[in-house]
């Protein structure tokens, strides 16, 4: 990466304070069931990315806007720990930090609700006063957390900057703008998004990424959970094989491997051997539970 460069990644992004309560079983419609004490933490799309990169050593910061409360403080000081420059984030005392509340099954898996408070006020024109980061940043790391014309505004502002843009749309909207979708270098993608965005019910992880680059992505990469992941782009299809581990709690795992790969990618890497890297971040995340407090450092990972 070039020493023009004031960041490797900037997220543009929601900054949330998770709520988490794990259960025995999920509760039916007008069930009540006990679950266990409450654990706040820092989370939401665009900081999780962040502090993911960050705790890999990647030069990392996050525009973003958080409430005047103690959720905007814990978030503060989260990425701070994770070593993220939040000169950019926003503080907004006439807002509520955005909170998001999850219930995380015996299974691992999750359920979650967002309530999106400062991060619906996150606007164009806060984009347009960052440009000169963005034009700093090798990588533009953007998820859907924030209002869609911020997106837009941002992946426009990278685009006439140069800067490489990573775009991984969830939550999963109807369809994706043709400027965004042509801004994706990669569009990064579960499978349930691979399969809406792509207009297709059935078929393979393959033909997903296919029919996505034919709607105009650069590239694309579709994340497998525990078999790994898919990449497309110009050279061709690539599989990057799972890393098996015991999962915990799955919250925040695909916001791990996207800060990974932006990391990588801002390092100069090929999309498949940044892949390759963030499929063995995703995993580790998995293994702990939380979002922020599950990623690991280079450290951790070796």
């Amino acid at each position: 990466m070039g020493e023009r460069h004031m960041y490797d990644v900037l997220v543009v992004g929601s900054a949330n304070a998770d709520l988490t309560v794990r259960v025995g079983r999920r509760p039916g419609a007008g069930e009540t069931v006990l679950g266990t004490d409450l654990v706040e933490s820092a989370g939401g799309k665009g900081a999780n990315q962040a502090a993911a990169a960050a705790r890999l050593g990647g030069r990392t910061a996050l525009l973003a806007r958080v409430g005047g409360d103690a959720y905007g403080e814990l978030l503060l000081a989260a990425q701070r720990a994770a070593g993220t420059d939040v000169a950019p984030v926003i503080v907004d005392g006439a807002a509520r930090t955005g909170t998001a509340m999850i219930i995380v099954g015996p299974d691992g898996d999750n359920s979650i609700v967002v309530s999106p408070g400062a991060n619906a006020a996150l606007t164009p024109q806060d984009v347009a006063a960052a440009a000169d980061i963005i034009a700093g940043s090798a990588v533009l790391s953007l998820q859907l957390e924030i209002p869609m014309e911020t997106v837009r505004a941002a992946a426009a502002s990278a685009a006439a900057a140069g800067a490489r843009v990573v775009l991984n749309p969830s939550p999963a909207p109807e369809s994706l703008a043709p400027e965004l979708l042509a801004a994706a270098d990669p569009l990064v993608v579960n499978e349930h998004e691979a399969r809406q965005l792509s207009g297709r019910a059935d078929g393979e992880p393959g033909e997903w990424a296919h029919a996505l680059r034919g709607q105009g992505a650069r590239s694309v990469v579709i994340t497998l959970g525990g078999d790994g992941a898919l990449v497309l782009d110009a050279s061709g299809i690539g599989e990057i094989p799972g890393v098996r581990v015991e999962a915990v709690d799955t919250t925040g795992a695909g916001d791990a491997f996207t800060g990974a790969l932006a990391t990588r990618l801002a390092r100069g890497d090929g999309l498949a051997d940044a892949a390759r890297f963030a499929v063995r971040v995703g995993a580790a995340a998995v293994t702990k539970p939380g979002a922020q407090p599950s990623y690991p450092t280079l450290d951790e990972l070796a």
